[in-house]
């Protein structure tokens, strides 16, 4: 992908990025991907951890509780005639 591209043309490159952004955009741009990934990260970690917390056979109890609750309150529609 990058096989026909030089170190110098890479650094030229570079130079104008800075030279139009600034270092202190640059920085800024920066710190904030990095927050935003390691964010990322703990949100996807967090999602683990709760999945691996609870135990398959509580989850099925949950279902079963959920789906008696939908059942009662679910009525038959009435034939208007």
């Amino acid at each position: 992908m990058f096989g026909n591209i030089s170190i110098w043309q890479l650094l030229i490159v570079l130079a104008i990025i800075v030279l139009l952004f600034g270092t202190k955009k640059l920085r800024g741009i920066g710190s904030d991907l990095g927050s935003a990934i390691k964010g990322f990260r703990s949100s996807v970690k967090d999602d683990t951890d709760k999945d691996s917390d609870e135990p398959p056979a509580q989850l099925s109890e949950q279902a079963k509780t959920d789906a008696d609750k939908a059942a009662a309150t679910h009525t038959a529609p009435k034939d208007k005639v």
